[in-house]
């Protein structure tokens, strides 16, 4: 039985074995599909349907329970060919628009603003959220500042397109005037403003090649560029929320799955790999957005195999960041791609309103 081979009757016995389970997480039996949906078939014909999508893949017999649940090609089937996906209802957008407005007290703080992202997909969907800033090479620079810490020490502030901001402790081998500061602070921002990072880094020598750049600090500002204007690490990058609704999970409900799952979670170099690792994600079938849905076995790293990533970008200018909820197999697709869906238009309009 190949996937595009099943029948109306098996994709909606899938289905009710899958939506039944998403919400007890109990193995679903044919007697019990039988009692609660009129499906106008008797208990042994739903039998034989449910042996037939097991012996194709789609379902499983845990144990010995009477039951079945749906395994990660049953899941697939689900989410390519059988979800409908709603638009997100007034009462559900009022409640992510409130809880946003809660956490992102300050919207001109991109920090907050995607940590307040992270909590309220935590929040609605019960599960892990992850929510992971732009890449910034191709961002644009706004403007450079400069704060002497020390006779040898320096910060140095970048403020990047939509209130990203980055900033690099550098060490000096001169002394440096306050003044100094200030003229290189204003030669840096008269001739690199407006440019994306990437192009400062390729760029810096020929736009300051009638500039003194052989020492001093407009010198070390030129051979630091690659540090300057570069990437924040991706740990720096990521946010994440909702590790008490997922511990909560009865996927979880063991001492040793808990401690595997807090280990996962508290490697946030692992998570952003997986959130960023969307070569081979499958695209979700009748979603509008591109959500990409990554089930168990199909993660490149087998500690995720037990989970579901739902991943979408949002856009803050020139740049792209990642959204997703990550959660156990046996989770409500349809509603977690409802949210993140629109958690991300949320994300790409305040990111984008400030310029």
């Amino acid at each position: 039985m190949k996937s595009s081979d099943l029948t109306s009757r098996e994709r909606e016995v899938l289905g009710i074995v899958i939506q039944s389970y998403v919400v007890s997480a109990n193995p679903v039996s044919s007697r019990f599909i039988a009692r609660n949906y009129n499906l106008g078939l008797s208990d042994a014909t739903i039998r034989n349907v449910m042996a037939d999508l097991e012996d194709a893949g789609y379902i499983s017999q845990p144990h010995t329970s009477a039951g079945r649940v749906p395994t990660d090609k049953g899941y697939r089937y689900y989410v390519d060919l059988i979800m409908s996906v709603q638009r997100i209802d007034d009462e559900e957008k009022r409640r992510i628009d409130s809880n946003f407005r809660l956490f992102a007290v300050d919207r001109r703080d991109s920090s907050e603003v995607l940590l307040a992202a992270a909590k309220v997909m935590g929040s609605i969907s019960r599960q892990l959220s992850v929510v992971l800033s732009p890449r910034l090479s191709l961002a644009v620079f706004e403007r450079l500042d400069m704060v002497l810490l020390s006779s040898s020490r320096i910060m140095v502030v970048l403020s990047i397109q939509s209130m990203f901001v980055k900033t690099i402790v550098m060490e000096l081998d001169v002394e440096v005037s306050r003044q100094q500061i200030e003229q290189v602070v204003e030669i840096l921002n008269e001739r690199l403003s407006g440019l994306r990072l990437d192009e400062i880094r390729n760029s810096i020598s020929r736009r300051l090649a009638d500039c003194d750049t052989a020492e001093g600090l407009l010198g070390l500002v030129v051979r630091s560029a690659d540090i300057l204007f570069d990437e924040s690490p991706v740990f720096d990058r990521l946010y994440i929320s909702g590790t008490e609704y997922i511990v909560s999970q009865p996927e979880f409900d063991q001492p040793e799955k808990v401690r595997d799952l807090i280990c996962m979670i508290e490697d946030k170099s692992r998570i952003a790999r997986l959130v960023e690792y969307d070569e081979f994600s499958v695209p979700a079938g009748p979603v509008e957005r591109d959500v990409s849905i990554t089930i168990g076995k199909e993660h490149p790293a087998s500690t995720a195999e037990d989970f579901t990533l739902v991943t979408t970008p949002y856009y803050v200018g020139s740049t792209m960041g990642r959204l997703a909820v990550l959660g156990p197999k046996r989770m409500d697709y349809a509603r977690v791609v409802r949210v993140v869906n629109y958690m991300a238009d949320c994300l790409s309009t305040t990111l984008s309103d400030v310029n």
